[in-house]
C-alpha cells in the first residue's frame, strides 16, 4: 500500500469524514474543506503517484533550502571581516566548479524521471472499460455516455436556496457524472463555446475541453462515494458556477442507473465520440 492511501485513511477516520447517500449505502464525499492543508484524499492511481512525486519534491526542496541555508550561515560566521580580516585570493576550485554543475544535473534528473513517467501514464487509459464525453457550456456540462447506449445530458448547478441538507454549496449539481468502482473510465472533452476545464483534484484529472478539439485522460475510482471538482479555466462570468460531481457506485448500482438513465434520456442523434476518437 502506497504512503499516500495510509496518510489518506487516517485524515479520513480523523476528521471524520461525513457519509453521504448514494443509491441507499453510505459513502464518502471528498470535497474543499475549511482550513484544509494539502490534497484532497487520493481516490484514483494517478493521484496517488501525483501524490507521491509531489512528497518527493517536497523533500528535495527541503534539502537544498537547509543546506544553502547552512552555506549562508558558515559563510556569514567564518568569512565575515572580523573573522577573517585577510580575505583569501583564490579562485579556481576545480572540484567545487565541477560540483555545482554536476549535482544541480543530478537532482534535476531525479526530478525529470519520475515526472516523464507521470505524464506518461496519466496521459491515455489503456484498455478502458467504458468512455464518457464531457462537452464544456458556458455555463455548465453535458456528459455523453457512448458505449452506454448512446444517451446525453446536462449537469447544472444547484441553487443555494435548492440545496437539501448536507449538499455542499456551490458544487452540488441536478445530475451528477455515475461510474462503477474499480472501472477504468476514459474521458473525452471538448468545448461548444471558449475554454474550459474539466478539474477533479481527488482523480488527479484536470484536462482542458476546447472548442474544435477532442482532447482525452482518464481516472479510475478506487472506492465509492461522491467526488466535487470544478471548471479550471476562466470562461466568462459563469466560471464559478460550473461544478462538477462524480458519483462512484457498485457495479449492480450503475447498471441499474444505467438503465433509468436510457428510459429517462434516449440515445442522441449523433455520431459516436468514441469512433471519431479512434479516427483522430
Amino acid at each position: 500500500m502506497r504512503l499516500s492511501k495510509v496518510f489518506a485513511a487516517a485524515v479520513a477516520a480523523a476528521v471524520g469524514i461525513g457519509a453521504l447517500t448514494v443509491f441507499g449505502g453510505a459513502a464518502h464525499a471528498d470535497l474543499p474543506r475549511p482550513w484544509e492543508m494539502g490534497f484532497q484524499a487520493p481516490a484514483t492511481p494517478v493521484m496517488d503517484r501525483i501524490e507521491d512525486f509531489h512528497n518527493l519534491l517536497l523533500i528535495l526542496i527541503t534539502a537544498i533550502s537547509v543546506f544553502v541555508l547552512a552555506l549562508l550561515i558558515i559563510v556569514m560566521v567564518r568569512f565575515n571581516s572580523k573573522s577573517n580580516p585577510t580575505p583569501s585570493r583564490t579562485t579556481h576550485n576545480t572540484f567545487i566548479e565541477v560540483a555545482w554543475t554536476v549535482v544541480p544535473i543530478l537532482i534535476l534528473l531525479v526530478i525529470a524521471i519520475p515526472s516523464f513517467k507521470l505524464l506518461y501514464f496519466e496521459d491515455k487509459a489503456v484498455n478502458p472499460d467504458m468512455t464518457i464525453k464531457v462537452t464544456g457550456h458556458q455555463w455548465y456540462w453535458s456528459y455523453q455516455y457512448p458505449d452506454k447506449g448512446n444517451f446525453q445530458y446536462d449537469s447544472i448547478i444547484v441553487q443555494g436556496s435548492d440545496l437539501k441538507p448536507g449538499e455542499p454549496r456551490l458544487l452540488t449539481v441536478d445530475n451528477a457524472v455515475v461510474v462503477p468502482v474499480g472501472a477504468t473510465v476514459r474521458v473525452l472533452l471538448a468545448g461548444d463555446d471558449v475554454i474550459h476545464s474539466w478539474a477533479v483534484p481527488s482523480f488527479g484529472v484536470k484536462t482542458d475541453a476546447v472548442p474544435g478539439r477532442l482532447n482525452e485522460t482518464w481516472f479510475r475510482a478506487e472506492r465509492e462515494g461522491t467526488y466535487y471538482g470544478q471548471c479550471s479555466q476562466i470562461c466568462g462570468q459563469g466560471h464559478g458556477f460550473m461544478p462538477i460531481a462524480v458519483k462512484v457506485v457498485s457495479a449492480a448500482d450503475f447498471q441499474k442507473w444505467v438503465a433509468s438513465a436510457l428510459k429517462q434520456y434516449g440515445a442522441v442523434d449523433q455520431p459516436s465520440p468514441t469512433t471519431v476518437a479512434q479516427a483522430r
